[in-house]
């Protein structure tokens, strides 16, 4: 038998001791990072009172399973080693993995490797939790998604993506954001809670990240002054009354169910974390790091993992098809000029994000010729179908939005996407209203072609398609706040002159 480790074993020992796999993880900081982390460990000790009560407190990382989280990760980590050989005494280290259906696989192998070269797997002073929703489980690599929430992140995409025409930043951002904000609650609440949170967005980001979400809350009604008061639950208590709004606006009054499944935790009163970021002592560019996380952790940029600017979620890449489809089926173009349009935006917002030159090429580069295009739409269709369990027509019907507005667009998709329905369209917009005729054959081809039911086809058939330069719905004044999206060179599908077209992804 081969005793060597073949790429997907360990390269750890598991054994090592804490001055060893201190000294391991040690050797890949600067001297700035180190002293950081001296910083931070002195910060923690005075705050509980001193090193004697260390063990008593936990220390909570959220972690998404991409390139920065990684980087927070192992620097807690080193804090956590670093104390305790300092002191004898350390922290217990809470790291949470919030996952959705646009996690794949790769994301927790990058996370399962990430955890055996810090030692944390069989470590007791470490707390290792996935997160599904509502669902709390010790994190193991092969853990399965729960089926409800597949099904609900499917709806989730499907009725943003419908009032969006398939814009990516709604269609797949903004329910998985307040769900995100849900996550922090489950996580730092979870048990006997935690003490600290560390991260590593910046004060700045914080404070301008928690003055969006106040205004977002004035907005809906909500008692800003209050929620300020309350501090770190108090700006869930904000979110939840955002998503609250939110989901109403989505999903229809009497539709209790719904927004109740989608709630954001708000906790403890009595328990309040306390944040401290580490960006001011650090630096935070990846590749300032990289043989960190690339050599040492074993993080790879897989295929679908790795998307734009996200590495540890595969919508981008959905994102982009959305832009193919709309360019190819709404606009009567063609679906490499609506990759090409994504492009765009996707490499502006790499190079604002300070991403290394040779990822912003590999990312780009797979779309780079047209044999490579249609690879690449091969690989966006079949992770539609097995993630999501949508076919292209569902995806296609989604970017036209045929549907709202009373189905203003309804014949426009039928001539272009089922031309065999054309002389059925008076029998689909009645199963569409309700009108209590036989149209039970309209109402199942409709619920066939869009993967939504009948009630959600006629909340749409009631809304309207969302209006982005008019800030009259929550989905609108969301993207507003939002500054993942830019704008593009198009063409005007009904005049053929150049345009300029304000677009959103990741």
């Amino acid at each position: 038998m081969n005793d060597q480790p073949t790429q997907d074993q360990p390269t750890q020992d598991q054994r090592l001791s804490d001055r060893d796999r201190y000294a391991q993880l040690a050797a890949f900081l600067s001297d700035i990072e180190l002293k950081g982390m001296v910083a931070v460990g002195d910060r923690l000790v005075e705050a509980v009172g001193g090193p004697d009560l260390l063990p008593g407190r936990k220390v909570m990382v959220a972690y998404g399973g991409g390139k920065d989280s990684t980087y927070v990760v192992a620097f807690v980590r080193a804090v956590q080693l670093h104390l305790q050989l300092t002191h004898g005494h350390t922290f217990v280290m809470r790291v949470a993995n919030m996952r959705h259906a646009g996690v794949p696989l790769a994301v927790m192998e990058n996370i399962h490797r990430v955890y055996e070269a810090l030692g944390l797997l069989d470590d007791e002073r470490a707390e290792l939790l996935t997160i599904d929703h509502t669902e709390i489980r010790r994190f193991r690599v092969d853990l399965p998604l729960p089926e409800r929430l597949v099904n609900l992140n499917r709806l989730d995409v499907l009725m943003n993506g419908h009032r969006s025409a398939g814009d990516g930043r709604p269609t797949f951002c903004n329910s998985c954001n307040l769900a995100v904000a849900d996550f922090y609650g489950r996580a730092a609440w979870w048990q006997d809670g935690v003490d600290v949170i560390m991260t590593g967005d910046s004060r700045r980001e914080q404070a301008l990240y928690s003055a969006w979400i106040m205004r977002l809350a004035k907005a809906s009604g909500i008692d800003v002054e209050e929620c300020r008061r309350m501090g770190f639950q108090g700006l869930l208590t904000a979110l939840r009354g955002i998503g609250d709004a939110y989901f109403r606006e989505l999903f229809g009054d009497g539709r209790e169910a719904e927004v109740a499944e989608r709630a954001v935790s708000t906790g403890d009163r009595s328990m309040q974390p306390e944040f401290v970021s580490i960006y001011d002592m650090v630096s935070y560019r990846v590749h300032d790091h990289w043989d960190l996380i690339v050599d040492f952790l074993g993080f790879r940029f897989d295929d679908l993992a790795f998307s734009f600017t996200e590495s540890d979620c595969a919508n981008p890449t959905l994102m982009a098809h959305l832009r193919g489809l709309r360019a190819q089926y709404v606009e009567s173009r063609t679906y490499e000029a609506g990759i090409s349009e994504y492009l765009e935006l996707a490499e502006a917002m790499m190079r604002k994000k300070e991403m290394p030159e040779n990822l912003i090429r590999l990312a780009l580069s797979r779309y780079d010729s047209p044999v490579k295009i249609v690879e690449r739409r091969e690989v966006a269709t079949a992770y539609a179908r097995d993630v999501f369990g949508l076919s292209e027509a569902a995806l296609t019907a989604m970017v036209y939005s045929p549907f709202t507005d009373e189905g203003a667009r309804l014949e426009g998709f039928i001539a272009s996407c089922h031309p065999e329905m054309a002389d059925r369209t008076a029998e689909l917009h009645a199963a569409l209203r309700g009108d209590g005729t036989d149209t039970d054959g309209a109402a199942e081809w409709l619920e066939k072609i869009s993967a939504l039911s009948l009630t959600d086809l006629r909340t749409l058939y009631r809304s309207a398609l969302v209006d982005f330069g008019a800030q009259q719905t929550m989905i609108s004044r969301v993207r507003a706040g939002d500054p993942h999206k830019s704008q593009v060179k198009t063409v005007d599908p009904t005049t053929g002159l150049p345009v300029l077209e304000l677009i959103s992804g990741r």
